[in-house]
């Protein structure tokens, strides 16, 4: 079991399932919605997310048609991105994680949006653009 919450601590969760190989993400809509370079995250099955705390607090916003950002409307910290398209899952954000998800990153997607002041200086693979798709 993995917990996490938000920075001011009214978004509150636990998650009970596998999460999967996590990645980073340098989009610029990632980007703007972290404040920084690139965004870490997981894909998380609904049904192993349980908000234990807070669940009033989570406002989305609609980045782009059929993708919405969650974040706490307390203190603003971003906690999942969820896809029209797949119900059910959510792409939770790693550095709301209480402990370590023994999870290490996989790959860089959307560098072709990259910051340019962030120089990427490990050897993970990089993708012009996001994952293929599923088949």
């Amino acid at each position: 079991m993995l917990t996490g919450r938000c920075l001011c601590e009214g978004v509150r969760f636990e998650i009970a399932g596998a999460l999967t190989p996590l990645g980073y993400c340098h989009c610029k809509q990632c980007q703007r919605a972290s404040g920084s370079a690139f965004s870490a995250n997981t894909t998380v099955a609904k049904t192993d997310l349980r908000f234990v705390a807070g669940a009033e607090l989570l406002r989305e916003y609609e980045s782009s048609p059929g993708r919405f950002r969650a974040f706490c409307s307390r203190c603003g910290s971003p906690v999942y991105k969820r896809v029209g398209e797949q119900p059910d899952t959510v792409r939770i954000r790693l550095g709301l994680l209480d402990g370590d998800p023994q999870l290490h990153a996989r790959v860089h997607i959307w560098v072709s949006a990259k910051a340019p002041w962030y120089e990427i200086a490990d050897s993970l693979p990089q993708l012009a653009l996001g994952l293929p798709p599923r088949k």
